[in-house]
């Protein structure tokens, strides 16, 4: 005989309700200018999975339709899907904040040398990849040469005002542990990749 008592019970729990929909984070695609060993979707020069145009307009159709504030891109290298930057413009165009999700070395490759300018004149906060403040550390887990490429380009986005006080352009970075090891606490982390930065490079950020 089949047990006819409700799966569910009743209780005093309140129902849950959704609040506004606040931030959309978009992947625009698994094309990156790297081949990260930590990369969970396994991007890479060689992917050619890209969000079209007609999905990107189906983006932006729902930041208009939902009043979403805040649009969240990453990868892949975002910045590498051909509508990239229509998508910042149009999105900036609505009053929407865009974050990019950036490798930093995207900034030093050929094709993108304005890029960090396009940022900078979209006020778009970047949320930059640099999973070390040490050279080999870096460039053990990403490819030879990163480090130096990713310090560069820092160094061009301090230009640009990015992680500056006062300068309304947010700059923060992501510490990517090396193993199967959780990272260590964030505030006393944070404190040290900003003294090493400052330090070895003359390089700001705002927050990691």
């Amino acid at each position: 005989m089949l047990d006819s008592r409700p799966l569910l019970v009743e209780t005093q729990f309140p129902s849950l309700k959704r609040n506004r929909l606040e931030t959309l984070q978009v992947n625009l695609g698994y094309l990156c200018n790297l081949s990260c060993t930590h990369c969970h979707v396994n991007a890479g020069p060689t992917r050619k999975e890209l969000m079209n145009k007609s999905n990107i307009d189906l983006v932006l159709a729902l930041l208009k339709e939902k009043d979403i504030s805040q649009l969240d891109l990453t990868g892949g290298a975002p910045e590498m899907n051909p509508y990239f930057r229509y998508l910042v413009e149009e999105a900036r165009s609505l009053g929407v904040h865009v974050i990019d999700r950036c490798n930093l070395t995207i900034l030093q490759e050929p094709g993108y040398e304005d890029l960090a300018e396009f940022l900078a004149a979209n006020e778009v906060e970047v949320v930059a990849s640099l999973p070390c403040y040490t050279k080999d550390n870096v460039d053990q887990q990403r490819g030879k040469g990163v480090f130096e490429d990713s310090i560069k380009s820092l160094k061009l986005l301090n230009k640009l005002g990015y992680g500056v006080e006062g300068s309304g352009l947010t700059l923060s970075l992501v510490y990517n542990p090396g193993g199967p090891f959780l990272p260590p606490p964030q505030q006393q982390l944070e404190q040290d990749y900003k003294k090493e930065l400052y330090e070895n490079f003359d390089i700001l950020f705002d927050q990691l």
